[in-house]
């Protein structure tokens, strides 16, 4: 058994964390804005926790070993999402994806809306998970960093494809083979977050901007550009803009795009650096274009028709939320039934009409149109195939990389 050596988070990737969860994509793009308040205490709390008792050695290298399936005998699954991410009726009494799943299949599903930030919900499942113990959750849907972590320590069961033969045939190309599970061994996408570069039209004289050289040099822009202070999709348009892959970079080409973003900040073509706080900023042009994520863009544009958002030709940064089945799941076969079921076409155009974010399910668009055309011709949704080309994914970093990176970002930010 490989284990792995106790990973303490430094005091700037606590940091780093604290941006994410108080004013990030962690903070509000899952949910609207009247939906998010109440959250901070919270997870300033989970993140003191997980900085404090680090993570203990744990873990087999290819995965954790299967446990007892009590698939057969217990017909339930107990599944731990977030806020706003699954179907709700119009009374909202019930959930219809949910209900009609139970109904086909049999299987009871026990749905929690625990998870309000991944770095609270792992302090809370980790204890269980390092003493090999149930976390009495059957599935959970973390982000692509925490899922490679949790993989990584041996955490998450493998799973079996021959339960999952919607999900291993639709799953789209760009979340295949992401680099922490490649062929989708151990978890499959909920769904897709795009970083994009959003602007206001009003603002820059009905002007499109759609690269991060014109957010970084053009003069008509001077001192109404804002970046996001995510590391990861900062630096990650960043580097495509240089024509560099954020999937493969080096230490050079991290170093690089940290100068190209300092010559902007040291002549005040950047404003600031923002969580997603920027939204109030763009929607009344005091930000006249900005690097900004797609689900924000999508509730602005329903109140402002000025919001537009631009696909850079070198590419787009795309984050995943993600589902796993946690070591020592009693429900593990229920569970991939429950996976599978969302990657059916009909099921995941139902689920993509309410969240409003990138589907992951090949074939949806068909369905979708049939609930709501405008959702369907959406590419913020629905990318179309050369949008989803163009789509990028940010490496996995080691705890060293990691560290060293936020360093330098902080400093690059003033944070």
């Amino acid at each position: 058994m490989e284990s792995y050596e106790p990973e303490r988070l430094s005091p700037v990737q606590l940091a780093a964390m604290r941006r994410s969860l108080t004013s990030g994509r962690g903070a509000l793009t899952r949910r609207s804005l009247l939906r998010a308040s109440g959250m901070g205490a919270l997870a300033l709390g989970g993140i003191a926790t997980l900085g404090a008792c680090g993570i203990p050695p744990a873990g087999r290298a290819e995965g954790a070993a299967a446990a007892d399936d009590h698939s057969e005998k217990e017909k339930e699954v107990t599944f731990s999402n977030w806020t706003e991410y699954m179907d709700v009726s119009d009374d909202e009494k019930s959930r219809p994806t949910l209900e009609a799943f139970t109904k086909r299949t049999g299987i009871r599903v026990k749905y929690t809306e625990d998870i309000n930030d991944n770095v609270e919900f792992f302090g809370k499942i980790k204890p269980q998970l390092a003493a090999s113990q149930n976390t009495g959750r059957d599935l959970i849907c973390v982000t692509d960093w925490l899922a490679a972590r949790i993989i990584r320590l041996g955490w998450a069961q493998k799973l079996d494809p021959s339960n999952l033969p919607h999900a291993f045939a639709n799953v789209s190309a760009q979340f295949r083979t992401p680099d922490w599970d490649p062929g989708r061994a151990y978890s499959y996408p909920w769904t897709g977050i795009p970083t994009v570069i959003a602007y206001n039209a009003k603002a820059t004289g009905g002007r499109k901007v759609d690269s991060v050289t014109q957010l970084l040099d053009d003069p008509k822009l001077k001192g109404r550009v804002s970046f996001l202070s995510e590391m990861r999709d900062t630096i990650g348009m960043t580097l495509l803009d240089q024509g560099k892959d954020p999937g493969k970079f080096t230490d050079a080409d991290f170093d690089g795009a940290i100068g190209r973003l300092q010559k902007a900040v040291d002549k005040k073509q950047i404003r600031r650096f923002t969580g997603n706080d920027y939204t109030a900023d763009l929607s009344k042009g005091d930000i006249a274009a900005c690097v900004g994520w797609a689900g924000d863009i999508i509730q602005l544009q329903a109140d402002n028709p000025d919001i537009k958002f631009a696909i850079p030709a070198a590419g787009y940064i795309t984050s995943s939320d993600n589902l796993l089945v946690p070591a020592q799941a009693r429900h593990k076969t229920n569970a991939e039934k429950l996976i599978d079921y969302y990657y059916e076409p009909p099921v995941a155009a139902q689920l993509a009409a309410y969240i409003n974010y990138v589907c992951p399910v090949d074939g949806v668009r068909d369905e979708l149109a049939k609930i709501d055309e405008s959702m369907a011709s959406n590419t913020l949704i629905l990318p179309d195939r050369e949008m989803a080309a163009k789509s990028r994914s940010f490496r996995s970093l080691s705890t060293e990389e990691e560290t060293a990176y936020e360093e330098k970002f902080a400093k690059l930010i003033g944070a």
